[in-house]
């Protein structure tokens, strides 16, 4: 039912809201709210057939001329309001606008010129106020019945009671809304039907047969076709409209099971989503991409957004995970971020949803909306929570043979076997969460305002993690609300300390894994001994340095301390004017500043290596600033009844500003005296550690959507920006369109095959877009006039890169097509989309030598495509509800082209970029972003054996590369189970990558030093297997050890990511003292399913492009088990 007011004025008395099948009418008197009452047309006819006695003589007052022919009635409707200033409101249901009519008349009263318009309908007229109210004769026919009074209530499944919910007589303007226990009482009639209909709820009609008391409870409705999403630069769209892919994630998949980072709580809970966490713990940065790795240059990482704004997502993600390392990582900007404010959060997977936010969109987008105070009394939510970690997957470790020479485990086996398991060193970690949040307000101002506080330890000694959030928002209304001020501030403390992911150095796992068995690893939890003579505590560590300067585990944890805090503000203001009722203008700018504090304490007897003698101290600050500024002129108007236009235009602002600074050296005179002034200056270094990079970006954007009938939806968009890294390019400009077109099926067929189908197929609706987005290159200074010389030591350094005037942005060219179907009464969905991209332009690096070390070349061409998919079912059985979610992702990445013959500009000679090396990755047409080679095995004697005879060296020799496969998974999938039963709900959440390859260093080493359960084995069965003969384990182990081949795993893995089940407590056993309180008990990552790696494949070392696959005594994956409370006042 759709109700027209076909005037839209606003006068002082009255004013309407007009909803999709219902109505909201706010009674107001000196623009004060008296009352707000819901519910469908008839009853407000009823309410206004009450004033009509008092307003006819005003409109039957009014003379009209009309000299038409052979046209709509809606054309002498809006003649007619445009002569009387009155509006018209009315049922489309009940009145034909489309009507053809001849009238002819001059100064005729109202009276007349309706009575000749409706002659021989059933139409009938009355004018309440400034409106003509046309409804049919059978409605206030009907409002003469002699009433009974039915009363009754209204609850939730829950049995919890419902308020404000609407309940008519059918076919009338009778009507009432439940009272605050859920309560109504209505005149009504015996055999009359009453109508009970609820925002998110299932209407419900009931005949009347008695007046006995009714007890009525409604069920939640599924059905939402009209459901709003909000998209690009914070525009809201009707999500049927929308011509690419978007799903939305709603607060409680969010905050039901916390995670730190509530990035990693998306993992298999959409489509198209690949999300690996870093191996750092409780803080840590989580790797997120979208349709595959698009740039050769880039770290492929989705965008964020917060409030329609771009964040800079800040995070160190450089590294591969191999080598020495200082087993650090870092955090990132959206990590930091409260969970419980954030109201729901939007995946934009493709460049075509993204594509109004240009350059930094190319990977996708994912969008957060904060949560704002709400109207009417005060509401207090509390949350707190505790969960308990331990290691998930670790290597298989012997006890059964001992030590040999200082640190091997290479010796006999035990009479007694060892009872040391690495496992013991770590600790049973712990996760305090606790949230408050309140929300108070009126229809003019609302307030919300919450703190929050995240206090960890890991599973690693003297591992810390500590984050508190405040968060202060208000919006306000003014100048008649036709100026909407919405303005926020949050300010946002983190401590870390020992936070590690992978490497040797400041690593302590590595010595735990490798601590010598047979010796007791009891002793070394005393690390260090006070020796008087040189006044302060020495490090103890029985089996030495293991060859590769490894220390005390218990050492590295309490006395090469790394503590970082950062400090961020983050301020954020939007303005709005409604012009108009459908144009508006509105401005936001954003402030995000971070300052971060890092030391690094070495004690005094760390190994030399590290420190001298009386320790070392380094002290470094960073502070990285983003500004943002946009404006944007608002239009989105109904035309002709069927036609609908929505246009956005704006421009923006945005940079991004990095500073910092460092100074450290060994310490001088004082034993672990860590200051400044204690620094040897003769052994001590400055340090620029943010880089002092500063990038700008300017853009213009502007998006239309243009829709027929609510069926037919057409979206264009287009961007330029001008980004800071092309200055003085010849293209300065990049350009970004955007076409999307999509078509509700079922909205386009007859009346009748629609009627047919709607049981077995609710709703359908195709899609297809086009779009082409750009990134500047990662770099500044590449342009002429941008580059610098390097200062050290006081000297100037070489050129490192050579200047590129033709610099263009990487460009991605993508499209797809989809469908989102609803099938059997909503009860089952079903989602498909097929994407391709190419991404040109990439940004390869060529060695120079002489003057320049390095120079950029544009070239190259990568394709990504791949399918994304998603069925869902929905159904309750009585007080019993189950609904589940299976979501499938695919991506084929392929190298199209690379760069040949390319001139050297120092030499004059050509280079050759068709195979690139990147660490263990190389670059080949025809291969994939993520493909890892080797380019050493096991030496082969002339027939291509293993050249090996018993009793000699086990030798290895260097052979052209060849392939081990690619990193990247082949799918990943997602199955999510719901069990409800009165208050009671379970939740299960099952995760699987298939395919793609692992490396696990950590597991070589172990092999090489005789600790690990393979070794065992091997010396078990007398040794190792090589064609006829068998080979000595360590002389085995020794030589396959550096030999990646041997060290690959599948990466396939199957685990139950998530459980939780929670009771929710009836509210009247609270008696409105406490309100929603509900207990849940959950844990993550409890069972791995299957895998055959001797770690776990999602984790990664470095959350950049070229760290996946590749474990070097990274942390383990950790399970967690947790209990939650939460409440509201």
């Amino acid at each position: 039912m759709c109700i027209r007011d076909r005037h839209g004025s606003d006068n002082p008395t009255y004013r309407f809201i007009i909803l999709k099948n219902s109505l909201i009418l706010f009674l107001t008197k000196k623009n004060k709210m008296k009352e707000i009452i819901k519910h469908k047309f008839p009853y407000l006819l009823f309410f206004l057939l009450l004033f009509s006695s008092f307003a006819s003589a005003y409109g039957q007052e009014r003379m009209i001329t009309l000299n038409l022919s052979k046209v709509p009635l809606n054309t002498a409707l809006k003649e007619i309001e445009k002569q009387t200033s009155m509006s018209v409101v009315y049922n489309t249901n009940d009145v034909d606008i489309n009507r053809v009519i001849s009238i002819k008349v001059s100064k005729e009263s109202l009276t007349n010129v309706m009575g000749q318009l409706f002659k021989g309908t059933n139409i009938s007229y009355s004018i309440v106020d400034k409106h003509i109210v046309l409804s049919t004769k059978k409605e206030v026919e009907q409002q003469k019945k002699t009433p009974i009074v039915a009363t009754g209530t209204v609850t939730d499944a829950q049995g919890e009671p419902l308020i404000g919910v609407s309940i008519l007589v059918k076919g009338t303007a009778t009507g009432a809304i439940t009272d605050m226990d859920g309560n109504f009482k209505i005149q009504a009639a015996k055999g009359d039907v009453l109508e009970i209909s609820y925002i998110g709820y299932a209407s419900q009609a009931i005949t009347l047969t008695n007046a006995q008391p009714l007890k009525i409870t409604m069920g939640e409705d599924t059905q939402k076709l009209d459901e709003v999403v909000v998209t690009a630069l914070g525009i809201k769209r009707s999500e049927k409209a929308l011509s690419y892919n978007v799903q939305k994630v709603n607060n409680d998949a969010l905050t039901s099971v916390k995670d730190a980072n509530f990035v990693n709580s998306l993992n298999g809970k959409v489509a198209g989503v690949n999300i690996q966490r870093s191996a750092s713990g409780v803080g840590g940065s989580t790797r997120v991409t979208m349709r595959g790795n698009k740039s050769i240059s880039g770290d492929n990482n989705v965008l964020y957004v917060v409030d329609g704004v771009p964040i800079g997502n800040q995070a160190d993600r450089t590294g591969d995970g191999t080598g020495f390392g200082s087993g650090r990582t870092s955090g990132e900007g959206i990590a930091n971020f409260n969970p419980d404010d954030i109201e729901s959060v939007s995946v934009l997977t493709g460049p075509s949803a993204a594509a109004l936010y240009g350059a930094s969109a190319a990977n996708g987008v994912i969008l957060i909306n904060t949560k704002k105070g709400e109207a009417g009394k005060m509401r207090i939510d509390v949350s707190s929570s505790v969960e308990f970690m331990t290691p998930l997957t670790m290597p298989k470790f012997q006890n059964r043979y001992g030590i040999s020479g200082n640190y091997y485990s290479w010796g006999d086996k035990l009479e007694n076997q060892s009872s040391y398991d690495p496992k013991d060193f770590f600790e049973l970690g712990a996760t305090f969460n606790n949230s408050f949040n309140l929300s108070t307000g009126n229809d003019k101002n609302q307030t919300y305002f919450s703190i929050a506080a995240v206090n960890s330890d890991g599973i690693v000694p003297n591992n810390k993690y500590h984050r508190y959030n405040v968060t202060l928002r208000n919006t306000a209304k003014f100048l008649n609300d036709k100026l909407t001020l919405d303005a926020s501030a949050s300010y946002i403390r983190e401590y870390y300390n020992n936070m590690i992911s992978y490497g040797t150095y400041f690593n302590p796992i590595v010595g735990a894994y490798l601590y010598p068995r047979g010796e007791d690893f009891e002793k070394e939890k005393y690390f260090e001994r006070y020796n008087s003579e040189l006044g302060y505590s020495q490090q103890q560590w029985s089996p030495g340095d293991f060859g590769m300067d490894i220390q005390n585990p218990y050492w590295i944890a309490y006395r090469n301390i790394r503590p970082e805090v950062k400090d961020r503000y983050m301020l954020y203001a939007s303005l709005k004017y409604d012009i108009t009722n459908y144009l508006n203008v509105a401005g936001r700018v954003r402030l995000d500043n971070t300052y971060t504090e890092k030391e690094d304490k070495r004690y005094a007897s760390t190994i030399n290596t590290y420190a001298s003698t009386n320790g070392r101290y380094t002290y470094s600050n960073e502070t990285f600033r983003q500004k943002y500024a946009d404006i944007m002129v608002n239009f989105d108007k109904q035309f002709a009844e069927i036609y609908h236009a929505t246009i956005n235009a704006g421009t923006s602002f945005e940079e991004y500003d990095t500073k910092g600074r460092g100074y450290g050296g060994q310490l001088l005179l004082v034993p672990n005296k860590f200051v400044y002034s204690n620094i040897d200056p003769t052994q001590s270094t400055a340090s620029q550690t943010g880089g002092d990079s500063r990038r700008r970006n300017f853009a213009v954007f502007a998006s239309a959507e243009l829709s027929w009938n609510s069926a037919l939806y057409l979206t264009l968009t287009g961007r330029a920006d001008k980004p800071s890294q092309l200055v003085n390019s010849d293209d300065p400009w990049i350009f970004y369109p955007s076409v999307g077109l999509s078509a509700i099926v079922t909205e386009l067929l007859p009346n009748n095959i629609k009627e047919k189908l709607e049981p077995t197929l609710g709703f359908l609706k195709v899609r297809a877009s086009y779009t082409e987005v750009g990134s500047p290159i990662p770099y500044t200074g590449l342009t002429p006039g941008t580059l610098t010389h390097e200062l050290e030591g006081g000297t100037f350094k070489p050129f490192k890169y050579y200047p590129i005037s033709n610099l263009k942005a990487e460009r991605t060219r993508s499209y797809e097509v989809g469908l989102d179907s609803k099938w059997f009464n909503n009860t089952i969905t079903f989602g498909v989309t097929y994407y391709h991209s190419n991404t040109y332009n990439q940004l390869l690096k060529a060695t120079l030598g002489s003057n320049f070390e390095y120079m950029f070349v544009q070239a190259g061409n990568v394709q990504n495509r791949g399918l994304e998919l998603s069925l869902g079912f929905d159904k309750k059985f009585g007080d019993f509800n189950y609904n589940t979610t299976f979501t499938a992702t695919t991506n084929k990445n392929k190298i199209i082209q690379l760069a040949r013959d390319v001139l050297n500009p120092v030499t004059n000679t050509l280079i050759d970029l068709t195979d690139i090396q990147v660490g263990r990755f190389r670059l080949r047409e025809g291969g994939e972003i993520g493909t890892v080679y080797a380019n050493e095995w096991l030496k082969r004697d002339g027939d291509n054996y293993i050249d090996y005879q018993p009793g000699q060296a086990l030798t290895t020799e260097t052979t052209s590369p060849y392939k081990l496969g690619s990193v990247n998974p082949k799918w990943n999938l997602g199955w999510q189970h719901g069990f409800s039963y009165k208050g009671f709900n379970l939740n299960l959440l099952f995760t699987a990558r298939i395919g793609g390859i692992v490396i696990s260093k950590t597991q070589a080493m172990l092999d090489r030093y005789g600790v690990s359960e393979a070794s065992a084995d091997a010396r078990d069965a007398g040794g190792v297997s090589l064609g006829y003969f068998k080979v000595d384990p360590k002389t085995y182990y020794d030589a396959v050890s550096n030999l990646d081949a041997y060290y690959t795993y599948s990466a396939t893995n199957v685990r139950l990511q998530e459980a939780r089940l929670t009771y929710t407590f009836p509210n009247k056993w609270f008696k409105g003292t406490v309100n929603n309180l509900s207990l849940s008990v959950y844990g993550t990552n409890l069972w791995m399913i299957y895998n055959k790696a001797p770690y776990d494949p999602e984790l990664t070392a470095s959350t950049g492009t070229f760290g996946q696959g590749y474990d070097y005594f990274m942390l383990p994956s950790q399970s967690t088990y947790g209990l939650s409370l939460k409440f509201g006042f």
